[in-house]
């Protein structure tokens, strides 16, 4: 039992650690008059409407779709512009503001150059009628009031000191007298403002302010940005995606699949350091790692055409090669390096198998099962021809051994993934504001699976050499993640490992299938060997009272708790929904990723959680950033999904709230203790 220390005659007290706790708050609150201020200013806080939270999943690398989607804020800011502007100005009008606060900086440079007499094709409809075209300052003051009103729309719900904070250094004055302006119907009032706006224009601070008034209303339409897996996958522009999170301020990651490949990659597990060169070349999407990471493909595309010279490797062509605009080398040399990183995977992936027997895999080691005289292979006791058999790497005595040549080839890489510093500084991320999965505001938020029973029970599997099921196996599992990138010595190295099962284990809550049919489908024939049974939870999490137990099991009310998902595409053209368990459960996959959008039908879901209650949105594709900037051009995008309750919520009814609150009970403490001579004022 703590000792307990009276502060006063009255019966109140403290534990030794309150105590402790008080004189550190002390420092930064040194009297009772700064304690009262800052009491003040929580208390306002707590009034406030809650921020916006946007959710989405499965970007699968489409980095433009995500940073437009970043920049119009899932079409609250062209709401915003409706809700202003109404009927009072046109429609290219409102494209024309859309596309400044999306893309200002190009922006810019495009106005730029049309007033210095260049030819811009698409800027303004009027280009035949320059008569009727506004100067330029003309033109800044239009736009300098217009980003200026949205940007008091969006501002109007949170503290001018979180504003503030916001604002670039050296403008927080103008941005802030003008943002806060008041009475604007009064003359003086609004002559003061009109000579802040030809001021602005007189001395050239024009363009800069437009531009940073418009990140400033990107910053403020999404307050948190929850990312519910699959960063990484068969689009081009990963490494972007994380770069533009590196510039957001408040974000999170649930990690998905795709994320612990790259992941375990980039930590040093060597089977998925191969599978990520193998997906990346069978789907011809290499800029992520030569453009992106720099990482250096030439050792492999020399040891490829070493050993596979001769060998067409017809079955090995990169997906769609014939049309494909990213085949960045000769289809034929991609066939080569396809195969022989794949090759390299298999038996890297069998090392691992066969060194954890309590993974219970070791029937999905396929090397030693092969007969390679014969050409056939036998699976769960059935046997099958091989479509192809020029294997001059493999030594049936000892498959799963690397060559000498493949050991030197997969250390080169490896160097060259541990020496860029981009993919060092994104894994750190990744992990910094990572975590399998996400409770927050009444949502539990992961990317694919609770691995459950047929009965709907929870799955005890062994998670390095713990034994545990629902939220105890995902928290177990996220200590793993952790240790592969922080642990040391065999700990470190059995939770690099289990990286890979986390890719494709059957009780792995980011595969949850029986078996990962890799080797099948590009060896076999038979269809029917391809296909992998998913885990009991992707059928039974339709049900409500399912959805209900997970609920609760994570500590969440089941009345009004909901769990947000992704992973499985939601085919929109076969009248699926998003909406599953009478409103327990989102699954928000709708097609980020463009090879999805034929199953989808559509292009991506936002859901979206501000004080008014909850939005799902979905997004048609996007057309391209140069479009948006020249014609403004945006994802056209519905509202599937309207639950508004009525009645405003507020910050005191969220989670930050109740850390408020709990800031407020210490601050009462601190100031108690001033007042009655406790603690010696500053």
């Amino acid at each position: 039992m703590q000792k307990k220390v009276y502060l006063c005659s009255e019966f109140r007290f403290f534990t030794m650690q309150n105590e402790r706790y008080l004189r550190l708050l002390s420092e930064k609150f040194p009297n009772a008059q700064s304690v009262v201020t800052e009491l003040i200013n929580l208390r306002a806080i707590l009034s406030l409407p809650k921020g916006t939270e946007h959710f989405v999943s499965d970007l699968h690398g489409e980095s433009m779709a995500f940073i437009h989607m970043i920049k119009n804020a899932s079409g609250v800011v062209r709401k915003k512009v409706d809700e202003v502007y109404s009927d009072t100005i046109s429609e290219e009008e409102k494209r024309a503001i859309c596309a400044l606060i999306y893309y200002p900086d190009e922006r810019m440079e495009l106005i730029r150059r049309f007033y210095a007499g260049e030819e811009v094709d698409g800027l303004f409809k009027m280009n035949s009628q320059i008569s009727n075209l506004p100067t330029l300052e003309e033109w800044y003051r239009t736009r300098l009031h217009q980003v200026v009103n949205i940007a008091r729309a969006v501002t109007i719900k949170y503290s001018r000191s979180k504003v503030h904070r916001l604002l670039p250094k050296g403008y927080e004055y103008i941005i802030g007298e003008l943002l806060h302006e008041s009475n604007l119907e009064q003359h003086d009032r609004q002559t003061y403002y009109n000579a802040i706006i030809d001021a602005i224009i007189e001395t050239g601070c024009a363009e800069d302010l437009i531009i940073v008034i418009s990140y400033l209303i990107h910053s403020l339409t999404i307050d948190t940005l929850h990312i519910v897996g699959d960063i990484f996958d068969r689009g081009p522009g990963a490494s972007k995606i994380l770069d533009v999170l590196s510039t957001v301020r408040d974000y999170d990651i649930q990690w998905g699949n795709h994320d612990i490949e790259w992941m375990g990659a980039m930590a040093g597990n060597m089977a998925l350091l191969a599978t990520v060169l193998r997906v990346s070349i069978r789907y011809a999407n290499i800029e992520t790692l030569e453009e992106g990471y720099g990482i250096n493909l030439l050792p492999l595309a020399n040891f490829a055409m070493t050993i596979y010279g001769d060998d067409p490797c017809t079955l090995w062509q990169t997906k769609d090669f014939e049309n494909n605009p990213r085949l960045t080398r000769s289809a034929q040399l991609m066939a080569k390096m396809h195969k022989a990183i794949s090759i390299i995977q298999f038996k890297l992936e069998g090392q691992t198998v066969l060194r954890h027997p309590e993974w219970h895999m070791s029937h999905r080691a396929l090397l030693d099962k092969i007969d390679y005289k014969k050409g056939t292979i036998s699976i769960d006791g059935k046997v099958f021809s091989l479509l192809d058999t020029n294997l001059p790497t493999i030594d049936p005595e000892n498959p799963y051994e690397l060559s000498r040549y493949e050991q030197d080839l997969m250390n080169q890489l490896w160097r060259s993934f541990r020496k860029s510093e981009k993919m060092q500084r994104h894994l750190r991320m990744l992990y910094e504001h990572g975590s399998l999965y996400l409770v927050r505001n009444g949502f539990l938020l992961y990317h694919a699976a609770i691995p459950l029973n047929n009965d709907g029970s929870f799955t005890e599997a062994d998670v390095c050499g713990k034994k545990v099921s629902g939220k105890a196996l995902m928290d177990r599992t996220d200590e793993v993640i952790r240790m592969a990138y922080y642990g040391e010595g065999k700990e470190k190295q059995d939770a690099l490992d289990y990286m890979l099962y986390l890719w494709e284990g059957e009780f792995s809550p980011l595969y949850n299938k029986d078996k990962m049919t890799t080797f099948e489908r590009y060896f076999l024939a038979d269809k029917e060997t391809w296909k992998e049974k998913k885990g009991a939870y992707f059928t039974l999490a339709d049900d409500e009272k399912v959805c209900q137990n997970i609920l609760t099991e994570f500590g969440l009310d089941p009345a009004t708790g909901r769990i947000i998902n992704g992973h499985v595409p939601v085919r929109t053209i076969k009248g699926e929904t998003p909406t599953r368990a009478n409103g327990r459960r989102f699954v928000i996959d709708g097609g980020f990723s463009k090879p999805y959008q034929e199953k989808t039908g559509i292009a991506g879901y936002t859901l979206i959680y501000n004080s008014h209650g909850i939005q799902l949105v979905e997004h048609e594709s996007f057309e391209s950033r140069e479009q948006a900037v020249i014609s403004g051009s945006d994802i056209h995008s519905r509202t599937l999904l309207q639950d508004f309750s009525g009645k405003r919520i507020r910050i005191k009814d969220t989670d930050k709230g109740k850390e408020l609150l709990e800031q407020i009970e210490y601050l009462e403490q601190l100031l108690h203790a001033y007042r009655t001579g406790a603690f010696r004022q500053k």
